[in-house]
């Protein structure tokens, strides 16, 4: 049996919250195209990320990755800041 994994999962998104200790609420908008019309939709998700340090605030660009479950609702964890809010 091999130990090969699939590469984590990635997503860029929008700091809504950071009120909770080392939690951060991640929003991530996607564009759909509509199966009959073809005019793209904005989708989004808000999920919550691991942030160990507490190093991002309400606004900040942020790229999450997908991990195993932290708590019930955290399944995801904050790889790097790409653009800080003023």
């Amino acid at each position: 049996m091999t130990d090969e994994r699939q590469p984590a999962r990635a997503a860029i998104g929008t700091v809504v919250s950071n009120k909770m200790d080392k939690t951060i609420t991640v929003l991530i908008e996607r564009k759909i195209a509509h199966p009959l019309y073809k005019k793209f939709i904005r989708r989004s998700t808000k999920v919550h990320a691991h942030d160990a340090e507490n190093a991002c605030n309400e606004g900040d660009k942020v790229m999450v990755e997908q991990c195993r479950p932290l708590s019930k609702s955290k399944t995801w964890r904050l790889v790097d800041v790409l653009e800080r809010s003023v």
